[in-house]
C-alpha cells in the first residue's frame, strides 16, 4: 500500500475528529447559561479547522490558529459546559441488563488497534482509528443505544479532556524546534562548564537528572532524549566509557520517572483528573511523586553500576 494512500486514509480520521470538534463547539453555542460560549466554542473551531484544513492552508495560518488557542486558554475562556452525562442510577441499570457484556466494545477496540498495527501496513495512528469504529460498531450490536447519545457523550469527553488534549502535538513540535535550534548544544557547554569529566558517578547523575528535568519540561521522554543525550550523555556518560545501550535504556526509564512529576504530560497526569473529576488538581502527581524519587535514585545507582 503506498505512502500516498495511508496518507489519504489518515486524513479522513482526522476530518472525523474534526466534525466532532464542530459539533462540541455548536452544542455550546446553543447553550443559553454557557457564560463564556463564545471563546469555548472558538477553541474548539479552530482545533477542528488545523484537524480538517491543515495541511491545505499555509502553515502560518496554521500558526495562528494555535496562538489563538493558546491565548483562549491563557485568558481562561474554555470552560466546561452542557455536558449530558448518565446518572448513576442509569449506570446501574444498564450494569445489571447488560453485565460484562458492557466490556466487548473496548476489549474489540483493544484487540483490533494492536492487531491493525502490527500485523497490518495501516501502521499505528490508522489502527487507533479503524479500531475506534469498530468499538463503536459493536457498541451498537451490543447495547443498541439512540444515536444522539453516541454524540452526547463523545462531547462529554471532548468537553472533560479539554485544552490538554492538544499538549501531546505540542510538546511533539517543541521537540523538534529544540533539537533544530541546538538546544543541545547550549545545555552541553553549559554543563561542561560546572561538571568535571571522568567522574562517573557525576555522570550517571547529571545524564538521569537532565532527563528527568527536561522530560518534566517537555512532558516526553522521547523528545527529551535526543537532547539529553547528544549533550549529557555521551560526553559525560558514553565518552568516559559508558555502555551506550545500557546507559541509553536506563537514561529512558529514568525520564519516565519524569513524566510522573509533571502537568505537561497530560495523558498520564491531567487527564485522569478531568476524566474522574478529581478535586485536586495535582492529586495523581502528589500520589506518584515518592515512587517517582525513589526510581530516580536507582536509575543512578543501576547506570553507574551497570553501564561502566
Amino acid at each position: 500500500m503506498s505512502e500516498a494512500v495511508l496518507n489519504n486514509i489518515l486524513e479522513l480520521f482526522y476530518i472525523l475528529i474534526g466534525i466532532q470538534l464542530l459539533h462540541t463547539a455548536l452544542r455550546i453555542l446553543k447553550s443559553s447559561s454557557h457564560q463564556k460560549k463564545y471563546g469555548t466554542a472558538l477553541f474548539w473551531i479552530l482545533l477542528a479547522a488545523t484537524f480538517m484544513i491543515g495541511p491545505y492552508i499555509p502553515n502560518v495560518i496554521n500558526g495562528i490558529f494555535i496562538l489563538m488557542m493558546g491565548a483562549l486558554t491563557l485568558f481562561k475562556q474554555v470552560a466546561i459546559k452542557n455536558i449530558i452525562d448518565v446518572t448513576e442510577q442509569e449506570g446501574e441499570q444498564g450494569a445489571q441488563k447488560y453485565g460484562n457484556k458492557l466490556f466487548i466494545p473496548a476489549v474489540i477496540l483493544a484487540v483490533s488497534a494492536i492487531a491493525v498495527s502490527n500485523w497490518t501496513p495501516l501502521g499505528g495512528a490508522i489502527g487507533l482509528g479503524v479500531s475506534s469504529i469498530l468499538g463503536l460498531i459493536a457498541a451498537y450490536i451490543v447495547i443498541k443505544p439512540k444515536l444522539k447519545y453516541v454524540l452526547y457523550d463523545s462531547d462529554r469527553l471532548t468537553q472533560q479532556i479539554g485544552t490538554v488534549g492538544i499538549l501531546p502535538q505540542f510538546l511533539a513540535a517543541l521537540g523538534v524546534l529544540f533539537t533544530v535550534s541546538g538546544v543541545g548544544d547550549v545545555i552541553s557547554k553549559g554543563i561542561s562548564s560546572i561538571l568535571p569529566e571522568g567522574n562517573h558517578l557525576i555522570g550517571a547523575t547529571a545524564y538521569i537528572l537532565g532527563m528527568v528535568l527536561f522530560t518534566m519540561l517537555m512532558g516526553n521522554a522521547f523528545a527529551a532524549f535526543t537532547v539529553i543525550t547528544a549533550s549529557i550523555g555521551i560526553p559525560f556518560v558514553i565518552a568516559q566509557g559508558g555502555d551506550p545501550v545500557i546507559a541509553g535504556a536506563l537514561a529512558m526509564t529514568g525520564g519516565f520517572c519524569g513524566t510522573l512529576l509533571t502537568p505537561m504530560a497530560a495523558n498520564f497526569n491531567t487527564l485522569p483528573v478531568a476524566l474522574l473529576e478529581m478535586k485536586k488538581e495535582f492529586g495523581v502527581i502528589k500520589a506518584q511523586a515518592p515512587i517517582a524519587i525513589i526510581m530516580i535514585l536507582v536509575h543512578i545507582g543501576l547506570m553507574y553500576v551497570w553501564a561502566f
